[in-house]
């Protein structure tokens, strides 16, 4: 008998981990052919209501009501509740490289979920399963079926799991961050793929898409209704548009305050040049299959003639997509990575010709911020050994007191107490640990920060906090920074000049305001449109 009222009802759900509330009171409806998005901060609870509805938390307490279809999920056994994960109910992971098997095809992937719920030959679900990708985009799929996940790029593998949850035609499909880890022009393809995707279903089955994420672009242009999370508890939900423009909720209105705002002042023409790079390539050695099954050393060109400064207190943006070769760059800008070919100045001054005491110099005046403080930052050490590592190394005639000092007063420049002196890494939020990177970086007082995509791994939030503490800094210190990011907005908010790298070459260079408003190269207007849709 077919249920009338909505697809999903969540009824006063609350999950606890122990002691710990992840999802409290919270009630959610989805109806059929609907799209909604759930959003909040890391630690809101986004993902574990999803889990929740799959019953996908081992250690976890779950009380209340999960309502699938009419049928309450909870109150199913565990072999009632695997008939229906990847059939009725289907789930596409934020990173296909762990949610895939690295030891199978794709194809054979797919084909395990569709002989498992449908009871059809290996064969037929092979031929099932070229079909699927080839419907969500993949080209040569007949070729690709038989394609391990490392061997195809991470567009090919979200599109392959996109394949992998519609293969037994659910009904209800949860789709958890499902392009965060994407390139911009990447990112589009795949919600115009979801969005494409979702609507033939819907008129077909009425399937219906819960889309967890804390990227409000995306909310803005895929989902019909939207619902916010703050600390475990559904603070605000409605109609995209409504909300939009009308936030209630203090948190709401924090979220959405929260986008990159121009944080740079103007540079004097007469600022000296601090970094001057000309005509810089970078090969790497890569082995070919040769004659006989040998192998024949080949070339591949990272960094193809680039040419880039950076003056005393500006930003230069680096943007481009995975792969461009913006990371490289900024190695051998550091000079800890060998060109072959160009030149390489700091302050006029070849990096090559600093010797001995002269390179101690040259390191501590061109520091490093990483992506993501978790790796870059050892889990073995305080954050006074962390922070003060630097200090030692280069100013060995500081005693501890004196180190000590200089770290108290650096964390304090950066927002954390002296209090954390004595913690690990593993006791502080991202935003947290992202401040600390940047303070193990300021403490040796350097004229240029190279900052490779110091925000990516934050909410939108924090981002914005940890942005206007490097525009402050930057203003206070005279800093030139050398900024790589995939985020146009990020770049829009924090540089003066932007270069855009596509296969390691810098195809447009100029002014924010001008490369934003007038972009010439078609790489470039086709990164600014795909950041203006997703």
């Amino acid at each position: 008998m077919k249920h009338d009222g909505p697809l999903l009802e969540l009824d006063h759900l609350r999950v606890t981990f122990g002691d710990t509330v992840a999802v409290d009171d919270v009630s959610l409806t989805i109806g059929r052919g609907e799209r909604v998005a759930l959003v909040g901060e890391s630690g809101s609870g986004k993902s574990v209501t999803a889990l929740s509805i799959l019953r996908l938390l081992n250690d976890a307490q779950t009380r209340g009501v999960v309502r699938f279809d009419g049928e309450d999920l909870l109150a199913k056994s565990e072999r009632e509740m695997r008939g229906m994960r990847g059939s009725a109910i289907a789930m596409i992971f934020q990173e296909p490289m762990t949610a895939l098997n690295p030891l199978y095809t794709i194809g054979d992937q797919i084909a395990e979920t569709i002989v498992l719920h449908d009871g059809v030959s290996a064969n037929e679900a092979r031929k099932r399963a070229v079909a699927l990708l080839d419907r969500t985009g993949i080209t040569e799929p007949g070729k690709r079926v038989n394609s391990y996940p490392h061997q195809l790029s991470g567009g090919q593998r979200q599109r392959a799991m996109i394949a992998m949850a519609l293969a037994c035609r659910p009904r209800l499909l949860l789709a958890d961050e499902p392009t965060t880890a994407l390139d911009v022009t990447i990112r589009a393809q795949i919600v115009e793929l979801l969005l494409e995707l979702q609507r033939e279903e819907a008129e077909k089955r009425g399937m219906a898409v819960l889309l967890i994420t804390h990227d409000l672009n995306l909310v803005r242009h895929f989902a019909q209704r939207v619902a916010v999370m703050e600390k475990g508890v559904l603070v605000e939900s409605g109609p995209v548009d409504t909300l939009f423009a009308s936030p209630q909720h203090p948190y709401t209105q924090r979220l959405l305050q929260s986008r990159p705002e121009r944080a740079v002042v103007p540079v004097l023409p007469i600022a000296p040049v601090l970094l001057d790079a000309r005509d810089v390539s970078v090969d790497f050695r890569t082995k070919l299959p040769g004659m006989a099954g040998w192998f024949q050393s080949g070339r591949f060109r990272a960094v193809d003639d680039a040419t880039v400064s950076v003056r005393q207190g500006e930003t230069l943006g680096i943007v481009g997509e995975s792969g461009s070769g913006k990371s490289t760059l900024a190695m051998a800008l550091l000079g800890l990575q060998r060109t072959s070919h160009g030149a390489i100045e700091f302050q006029g001054r070849a990096l090559g010709s600093y010797r001995g005491r002269e390179q101690t110099t040259l390191r501590s005046n061109m520091q490093v911020v990483f992506q993501d403080p978790f790796s870059s930052l050892s889990p073995r050490q305080t954050i006074e050994r962390i922070v003060g590592e630097g200090l030692a190394l280069h100013r060995p005639q500081l005693n501890a007191d004196a180190r000590r000092d200089k770290v108290i007063n650096v964390l304090r420049e950066v927002g954390i107490d002296r209090t954390a002196l004595y913690r690990y890494p593993h006791e502080f939020s991202g935003g947290q640990r992202q401040r600390i990177a940047i303070a193990r970086a300021l403490v040796l007082e350097p004229r240029i920060l190279i900052l490779d995509e110091p925000t990516s791994a934050l909410d939108v939030s924090i981002q914005q906090q940890v942005l206007k503490l490097l525009a402050g800094l930057q203003r206070k210190y005279n800093l030139g920074f050398v900024f790589i990011s995939h985020d146009l907005a990020v770049i829009g908010a924090m540089a003066h000049r932007v270069a855009v790298m596509q296969n390691g070459a810098i195809v447009e260079t100029g002014e924010v305001e001008q490369i934003f408003a007038q972009p010439t190269h078609p790489y470039t207007r086709k990164l600014l449109k795909a950041a203006l849709t997703t």
